[in-house]
């Protein structure tokens, strides 16, 4: 199982519909995410700047290339563009962090 996190940028103030949008997270998106192997997966905000700071647990990295084709994600990255930072193809601006420290 490997941990990855990244961030993310809501705009400002939009950080309420974001949170209100994931509370009724579509169930077909949700099944997607976990038969991709994806587990344990937060966001949190940093109210400061607007800095979403996402954290999951995958199985297969590989399996997480794939999330990008599927219509359900593009449906949902499209539901998502008008209060968030997204590149050309309406996926967030996502940006990888590297892990410094990990207590178990």
């Amino acid at each position: 199982m490997k941990r990855l996190a990244f961030r993310m940028k809501v705009f400002p103030g939009k950080e309420e519909e974001y949170k209100k949008r994931h509370d009724a997270i579509w169930p077909e998106l949700s099944t997607l995410l976990k038969d991709s192997g994806i587990e344990d997966y937060s966001i949190f905000l940093d109210e400061k700047d607007r800095s979403l700071f996402g954290v999951l647990k995958v199985e297969d990295v590989f399996k997480m290339e794939e999330l990008p084709h599927q219509p359900i994600m593009k449906k949902w990255w499209s539901y998502m563009k008008d209060i968030m930072e997204t590149n050309e193809d309406h996926s967030p601006v996502s940006i990888p962090l590297t892990e410094i420290f990990y207590l178990p």
